[in-house]
């Protein structure tokens, strides 16, 4: 029997390490020292429209959304508005104020975060990590996320946020943000302001 419980302890013990060392979870900042520059500044600025896919904790597709997103810099604060529409007919909508640090490390707000978010751009990639609150036909459940953002040679970027309830992984999310074409640039203006808010949505961005 304590020969049976140390080996279980043993690979559990060597899954978690994997997930640290190697998963998701095993990136840093150090690591994208190199590749195109993310400089939010300007990938994350003006007009913007996103497509993305959301996966359940078994690596299936739940749920698919394109988004337009307004961003506008003055100095070293962004204010960006975010406008989601998924494939179920639901809406969802989030304003940001990013703060950009000389150093690269970034803080940023929104009115359903549980605190701030803390994050940090370095070379071609940029992580975010905060703690978001869902809206009580949700279920009112606090996730933990984290959000990666990489650089493209073509200057769009992707996204890849995971979601997690006591250090449980429940959703992930993958997206493309690009700039949005001239004769949509209008439209994502004046989506921005107006959208109402849906809740209930996975939301890494």
């Amino acid at each position: 029997m304590i020969g049976f419980a140390l080996g279980a302890a043993t690979v559990l013990l060597a899954v978690w390490l994997r997930g640290r060392l190697a998963g998701f979870a095993a990136q840093a900042s150090g690591d994208y020292a190199g590749g195109p520059v993310l400089d939010i500044r300007s990938a994350l600025n003006g007009a913007l429209v996103c497509e993305g896919v959301i996966h359940g904790p078994d690596g299936r597709a739940r749920s698919r959304f394109a988004g337009e997103i307004q961003a506008v810099w003055q100095g070293s604060r962004c204010r960006m508005a975010e406008v989601f529409r998924y494939d179920g007919g639901a809406v969802d909508r989030r304003d940001w104020v990013l703060d950009l640090a000389p150093d690269g490390t970034i803080s940023a707000a929104a009115t359903d975060l549980v605190g701030r978010a803390i994050g940090r751009q370095r070379g071609s990639a940029l992580v975010l990590r905060y703690r978001i609150r869902l809206a009580p036909d949700a279920g009112g459940h606090v996730l933990s996320v984290t959000d990666w953002m990489y650089a493209t040679p073509g200057g769009s970027i992707v996204n890849r946020s995971q979601f997690r309830k006591w250090g449980v992984l429940v959703a992930e999310l993958v997206a493309t943000i690009r700039p949005a074409p001239v004769r949509d640039a209008e439209r994502c203006r004046g989506t921005s302001a107006r959208a109402p808010r849906a809740a209930g949505r996975w939301r890494g961005r």
